[in-house]
């Protein structure tokens, strides 16, 4: 068994960690100095700056697919790449990305949605939390009754990451209330915010804020629904499977680089004569932290593995969203604790990755969503102990 990276895998992982240190990292204390002084963090100009200057280096369209010019790396290479991303805090990504639904859309939307998403002319969010439905995705309420051509789409949507930049949304909607949304009774629609509706920002504990999203009576054609009419929950959860690999693997980034601070912490930091990295406590914290972060990482590599071989991934990458998002919360305590009262500090990044990271145990999934559908997977027999190994 071989647990290395090939030479392409250790050479591409290579070249993103070198942008990010090189290109992305150095804009981290004017980040936090305008924070500090409540001033927006880095423009969308400043970021699609970023962008274009990793182009050259070839990163464009990590999972986008070769005939729209992406780079479509396996899903194992698209971790590894996004642990690099999660070293800064920066809110950087590569460009040349679009959801991965989208590409379900026809050759007309592809030239009015996609196609301008991936050259990063248009935002697009995506859409199906409401007030009333968060983990429990198939209650859903939201409604898109049929019109003629058109549908008449009414309600509110939640918690919608990127609603407030977004120039169109993805939004779930039921348009067969007798089916209901799991059982073919909801259906995906693109709908541009200049067809009517609006968004409000709402506030949280972490930077930036998602959006609400309200629509009154906003009429959208036939012709901008995604895929087919009573498929958009199967869609939804696509959308929402991809998060439970790369998300905990942002997250070992996070561990990684604040471990690092600790561990340079511990080496330098004097208290009573001696360094603090000689008292067993901070090792045990340290070795704790090691410890997990490795597990993490191993458990979100299995779950991007699984993707790759063909193999249905859902099992393995609840296990990993569930595992990374406790540990990068974990981890990032244990850092902030080493550090004392610095660490409490906006001087230091380490306050605003423990509010940071306090989300990846909510969104995508929360932690009881995952353990509930981990243990229904053995309980009823869908998967065995062990995995592709048992």
């Amino acid at each position: 068994m071989d647990f290395g990276l090939s030479d392409e895998e250790r050479a591409i992982r290579d070249t993103a960690r070198d942008f990010i240190t090189r290109e992305v990292m150095p804009l981290e204390q004017e980040l936090l100095r305008r924070e500090r002084a409540h001033q927006p963090g880095l423009e969308p100009s400043e970021l699609r700056e970023l962008q274009l200057k990793a182009k050259k280096f070839g990163f464009w369209g990590l999972a986008t697919p070769q005939e729209y010019g992406g780079m479509d790396l396996p899903a194992v290479m698209q971790s590894l790449i996004w642990t690099e991303i999660g070293r800064t805090f920066v809110p950087f990504r590569f460009g040349g990305e679009a959801d991965n639904i989208l590409f379900y859309a026809t050759e007309e939307q592809r030239q009015e949605f996609l196609l301008p998403t991936i050259a990063g002319d248009r935002n697009s969010c995506f859409a199906i939390t409401e007030p009333g439905a968060g983990s429990d995705a198939a209650n859903i309420r939201f409604r898109a009754r049929r019109d003629g051509d058109d549908w008449i789409l009414n309600g509110e949507k939640t918690f919608i990451t990127g609603g407030n930049e977004a120039d169109f949304a993805i939004v779930i909607a039921v348009t067969d209330p007798e089916r209901g949304a799991r059982n073919g009774g909801a259906t995906a629609f693109l709908v541009d915010r200049s067809m009517g509706w609006r968004s409000e920002f709402i506030p949280t504990m972490g930077e930036g804020g998602p959006a609400s999203l309200f629509f009154d009576d906003v009429r959208v054609p036939h012709r901008n629904i995604l895929g087919e009419v009573g498929q958009g929950f199967t869609l939804a959860m696509q959308w929402i499977g991809k998060g439970r690999y790369t998300i905990p693997s942002h997250a070992v980034g996070i561990a990684e680089r604040a471990l690092r601070m600790a561990i340079d912490h511990a080496n330098t930091r004097e208290t009573f004569g001696t360094k603090i990295g000689t008292n067993q406590a901070i090792q045990w914290m340290i070795a704790d932290s090691e410890t997990e972060l490795e597990a993490a990482r191993w458990l979100i590599l299995r779950a991007a593995w699984t993707v790759d071989a063909g193999l249905d991934p859902r099992h393995a990458s609840s296990m990993a969203k569930l595992y990374g998002a406790g540990m990068v919360n974990r981890v990032v305590d244990r850092v902030m604790q080493i550090h004392g009262g610095m660490g409490y500090t906006r001087e230091l990044p380490i306050e605003r990755w423990y509010r940071q990271v306090r989300l990846y145990r909510i969104f995508e999934g929360t932690d009881e969503m995952q353990r509930l559908i981990i243990s229904r997977d053995l309980l009823r027999g869908y998967t065995k102990l062990g995995g592709h190994l048992g």
